[in-house]
């Protein structure tokens, strides 16, 4: 499955609708970045973000932070970006720094700019499968499913991970289109023996390599949301591609279509909060 390339299509009908808000509202969509600390990875990923941006005609704001950041001087950033009527939206890059309460930090984003569908109203939009913001990487997730005519009726897909940001709203975006699904993580007990049921699996275990092609049922369609150190995902590629019938790579699967997505909900927010009508750009 080619993330590379329909993560490239969004981008571009992106571009195009960041370029009608502009010229109907003389001010383009924005996105803050906020980081707190230097971890080098982090450091990275908002410099790739930002450059997307730039591709895509949508402004970025950096808010560069101290490692010493204390929770309170967090949610009162996120708190000011939230009511600033020149940003769009805003991502908080994580994981922050242990000390920080993270949980806090969403929570002071408005729901109107969680641009990354990391707040809790976003986390139950997703649950009720109402209109919101995704969060990035399930979303993703989601858009290679519809491209590939993957249909998940009645499918009985697996999720490996249950963070709250991605294996657990991948798994209630896969329901909401009629899967059946079974969330796996550190404690289940004999894993392989049900990721060998999974006609859709999802591993967002963060371990490199972790599952094995012949744990892979003949003919399941496999999506590894994992990166890890060496450019490999959570899959073990080769042994998995070989009984799969779509599989998404590392790196060029899953992780330009997150980035896709939090362009393309950064432009949603951004023609909501000028109120616009995406059908009508």
């Amino acid at each position: 499955m080619d993330g590379t390339a329909l993560a490239r299509r969004i981008s571009e009908q992106t571009a195009a609708l960041a370029a009608k808000i502009t010229e109907r509202t003389g001010t383009a969509p924005c996105l803050a970045t906020v980081l707190v600390g230097e971890d080098p990875a982090s450091v990275t990923y908002v410099k790739m973000k930002q450059n997307r941006c730039a591709k895509a005609g949508i402004t970025s704001r950096h808010v560069e932070l101290p490692a010493s950041t204390t929770t309170q001087e967090l949610v009162a950033a996120l708190t000011a970006l939230s009511e600033d009527p020149q940003i769009s939206g805003i991502l908080l890059q994580h994981p922050v720094p242990h000390h920080i309460d993270e949980r806090a930090a969403f929570e002071a984003i408005a729901p109107g700019k969680d641009v990354d569908g990391v707040t809790m109203h976003s986390f139950a939009a997703m649950g009720f499968g109402l209109p919101g913001f995704v969060s990035c990487t399930p979303g993703g997730i989601m858009r290679l499913l519809a491209e590939y005519d993957v249909d998940l009726t009645g499918k009985h897909a697996v999720v490996v991970g249950r963070s709250a940001i991605l294996g657990k709203p991948a798994g209630m975006l896969l329901l909401e289109q009629n899967a059946t699904v079974t969330y796996c993580h550190s404690r289940t007990v004999d894993l392989p023996s049900i990721v060998r049921q999974a006609d859709v699996l999802v591993a967002a275990v963060g371990k490199a390599e972790f599952i094995r092609g012949e744990d892979i049922k003949p003919g399941a369609v496999v999506l590894d949301a994992g990166y890890n150190e060496g450019n490999v995902g959570d899959v073990h590629f080769e042994s998995a591609a070989a009984r799969a019938s779509l599989i998404t790579p590392v790196p060029g699967g899953v992780g330009p279509m997150t980035i896709a997505v939090l362009l393309e909900q950064t432009v949603r927010a951004a023609a909501a909060q000028a109120g616009l009508e995406l059908a009508d750009l």
